[in-house]
């Protein structure tokens, strides 16, 4: 009896419930059929899955037509942009320590080249001045293919210092001073 309810109840009333609670079954078994049949379920093998492992495969392929057609519109729509920004802002390559001694021997052949009127240049040396620029030229781009090949820096200024040699040369024959 709970102290709380001391003043509600009656004991006969306990009394009661106490006696219709031991009539009651201490325990209650299954049938031996029951067991037998939940034994044969056990061994069956599974004819088919679950339903609910389906339902998200279904459920994936109601979506992907729509995921494949946002994805199409986005790049559609952001695609172009991001192909141009990275095609325009794409890095020059950089230049070895060969082609900066050669660009830098270059600007100082254009610079003593410039110095020299070239309309006065005999015309029997114009052939031979136009073959060693294009041995020049022929020379830069090896170095460009070939940027660890040193030799070619020390081709390149012997070429540009033979062409100002053979312009000077033909500008003292013509009467003229460099």
């Amino acid at each position: 009896m709970n102290r709380h309810d001391a003043g509600h109840e009656s004991e006969h009333e306990h009394d009661e419930l106490a006696a219709r609670l031991r009539q009651l079954p201490s325990e209650r078994l299954p049938p031996a059929s029951a067991w037998q049949g939940i034994a044969a379920h056990l061994r069956e093998e599974p004819r088919h899955r679950p339903a609910a492992i389906a339902t998200p495969v279904r459920h994936r392929r109601r979506w992907l037509p729509i995921a494949a057609a946002a994805a199409v519109a986005a790049l559609a729509l952001l695609g172009p942009g991001r192909w141009w920004e990275l095609h325009e802002r794409s890095p020059a390559p950089l230049e070895s320590p060969l082609e900066m001694q050669a660009d830098a021997l270059a600007d100082q052949y254009r610079q003593a080249i410039a110095a020299i009127p070239q309309d006065t240049v005999p015309a029997e040396l114009v052939p031979a001045l136009h073959e060693l620029d294009a041995s020049a030229a022929g020379i830069r781009s090896a170095i460009a293919q070939s940027p660890d090949a040193g030799f070619l820096l020390g081709q390149l200024r012997r070429t540009y210092a033979l062409r100002l040699e053979l312009t000077r040369q033909g500008l003292a024959a013509a009467g003229l001073v460099t």
